[in-house]
């Protein structure tokens, strides 16, 4: 029986939220079921406004526009993470100076962020690989330091927290002035493709309605808050429909429950797996595990390709991730001749493992002993 890498997962509620958003015809966006995930998010992890968008990587186009990068504006990001990271400021101007990924995990090394920083330098831009947390009590001391912002890439990231010093806890996409959050099929939770913007700095919290509206006021319009409404700012439609909204909110509903079995797979992967030639995700003590994903790093590449071909032989469906952005034939030449190591190590030496809600005890478990049976 084959097994897929990803399988999205149905609540049973999707369809009848769908179908009462049809009924009250209300299908444009900005309507009850968008503003109960926008709620769901500002309320559970202490966001100061949410916004839904139609993917992630809409919300973090969103952010820069929100931060006002313009042509020459330097953003700081990892090279190990998806095109949309960097595409977001690249659109609005941006120069993008990528950093290496850590030694023990694919996030990006907090301590080369300074010695990349100029007086162009807006933003810095942490992707919390694997739903994993980048140290975001240090990146938060650097950009005060330096008057920078921080956009967080928590498209992995939901119901992840991380521990301050201070003890204080504080969900990923709730730390930096603004995150954004995915919803594609591939998530732990999903509304087919969509995404979401928090803005956790007030001074961003207005003209994100304005820029979510396609440059108007038509939010606070609504609201009564002006007697009409025009074109006041830039922006796009960038927000999704009442059908995307109603999905999405059969999954958030069940949202203990689907973390509950992804981090019970997890757990499974990581004490059944017992290979040498492997190492398995490193959790640091600050940060929480949201199972987003299951990966190894293998000690070369070929050993790497070896095993994607095995599994495959064996209809198991197991991939490599994002190939560095610095190496990309876009960026090359683009790129200021820094070697990043770790990122490349992660583009050739890590795998990810099937992955989703209904991923079998049994099946888990003949994955692991394929894997461990290996030379």
């Amino acid at each position: 029986m084959e097994i897929p890498f990803n399988k999205p997962f149905l609540t049973g509620k999707e369809t009848d939220y769908i179908n009462e958003a049809v009924a009250s015809l209300k299908l444009s966006g900005n309507g009850k079921f968008t503003q109960r995930c926008q709620q769901f998010f500002e309320e559970k992890y202490q966001i100061k406004k949410a916004l839904l968008t139609n993917s992630c990587t809409a919300a973090l186009e969103m952010a820069a526009i929100l931060i006002d990068i313009k042509e020459g504006d330097e953003v700081i990001m990892p090279s190990y993470t998806f095109v949309s990271t960097a595409n977001a400021f690249i659109l609005r101007g941006a120069t993008i100076r990528f950093c290496d990924s850590r030694d023990d995990r694919p996030g990006m090394n907090e301590e080369t962020i300074e010695s990349l920083i100029t007086k162009k330098t807006k933003a810095i831009v942490p992707v919390h690989y694997a739903g994993v947390a980048c140290d975001m009590e240090r990146i938060m001391q650097i950009a005060n330091k330096h008057q920078l912002i921080v956009i967080e890439d928590a498209a992995q990231a939901i119901e992840s927290y991380c521990t301050f010093s201070s003890g204080e806890k504080r969900a990923l996409g709730s730390i930096g002035h603004l995150a954004a959050f995915s919803f594609h099929e591939t998530k732990n939770i999903i509304s087919g493709e969509g995404g979401l913007l928090a803005i956790n700095d007030d001074s961003f919290i207005e003209r994100s309605e304005i820029i979510w509206e396609k440059g108007t006021n038509r939010s606070a319009f609504f609201r009564g808050e002006v007697d009409k409404y025009g074109w006041v700012d830039i922006g796009s439609s960038f927000l999704p429909s009442e059908v995307t909204a109603a999905f999405l909110w059969a999954q958030l509903e069940n949202i203990q429950s689907i973390q509950q079995r992804r981090k019970n797979i997890w757990n499974q992967y990581n004490n059944q797996l017992k290979h040498a030639s492997f190492s398995k995700p490193n959790i640091p003590d600050f940060s929480t595990n949201n199972a987003h994903m299951f990966y190894i790093v293998f000690d070369d590449a070929k050993r790497r390709t070896k095993t994607i071909d095995f599994l495959k032989e064996q209809n198991i469906s197991a991939v490599f991730h994002y190939i560095s952005l610095h190496s990309s034939r876009f960026f090359r030449n683009k790129h200021d001749g820094r070697v990043l190591s770790n990122a490349d190590r992660y583009t050739s030496q890590l795998l990810r493992l099937p992955f989703f809600f209904e991923l079998t005890d049994l099946q888990i478990e003949n994955i692991c002993n394929l894997m461990n049976q290996m030379d």
